[in-house]
């Protein structure tokens, strides 16, 4: 049980809620843009519809994060309080709610950061600047900084793929609607003579197509284990079909 919380936790660390929290702080901040208090009035309403619905998306995808390693947490206690079969298995049941623990600290702390950070730029937007102009320079400077950051965060799976030669962490619609997605964004900028909605996808334009080639690429490849990551239970026929043979007692006819 406890080799499977800690296999667990290490599918969570794979799977990071970090560019999931990046891409809150920027549909915050981008609904906040499109709103007429930064905006001309509605000249940007397409930005609050669109980002609003990403709130929810998002908000939703770190719920649910946070909701299984809860979940995981309490699976070890169970098992911690009901079944000790040893003392290396309590030890390890008890350093992966360590693990889990922290993970959790970790994404409450930057899921109330973002939202501190977003509520600071809303407040010095809205009453230390009094035109529209100066609010969106400064909101979009803003924004401009936080999503750069967040199409820049699928590098960490790229490098993962490039690594293990296999596209299991980077789904391919995930890659073609985020290429389609800053596609448009970068005309509707361009259009829009908006260089704070332009400037952002000239990163993300490159950086979709680029996964789209690795799936290209890796696309047909299996998926590499590492050994160390191997299940013992389920590879323990694997195992004694590789276990060496005496020649000796081949020989002489002995089992």
């Amino acid at each position: 049980m406890a080799d499977k919380l800690r296999l667990a936790v290490g599918i969570m660390e794979e799977f990071s809620c970090v560019p999931y929290i990046i891409a809150l702080s920027n549909c915050l901040l981008y609904t906040w843009y499109g709103m007429p208090i930064v905006s001309n009035k509605w000249e940007n309403f397409p930005l609050v519809t669109i980002n609003g619905l990403g709130i929810l998306f998002e908000f939703s995808f770190i719920i649910i994060y946070f909701w299984y390693t809860t979940s995981k947490r309490k699976a070890s206690n169970t098992f911690q309080l009901g079944s000790l079969l040893s003392k290396l298995s309590v030890l390890l049941t008890f350093v992966t709610l360590h693990e889990i623990m922290v993970l959790q600290i970790k994404l409450a702390v930057t899921a109330i950061s973002v939202i501190v950070a977003f509520s600071v730029t809303a407040l010095i937007s809205a009453y230390a600047f009094h035109d529209h102009h100066h609010r969106k320079v400064f909101v979009g400077s803003v924004g401009l900084f936080v999503s750069t950051a967040m199409y820049g965060s699928p590098l960490v799976v790229v490098k993962l793929v490039i690594k293990t030669k296999s596209v299991e962490f980077m789904p391919f619609y995930l890659s073609f609607f985020s290429f389609l997605a800053s596609s448009f964004w970068l005309a509707y900028g361009l259009l829009g003579r908006d260089l704070f909605l332009a400037s952002p996808n000239l990163v993300g334009c490159p950086l979709g197509i680029l996964q789209l080639v690795l799936y290209c690429k890796y696309r047909k490849k299996g998926i590499i284990e590492e050994p160390m990551k191997w299940d013992p239970e389920k590879n323990d026929d694997k195992t004694k079909q590789l276990q060496p043979v005496d020649d000796d007692s081949t020989i002489n006819g002995k089992p």
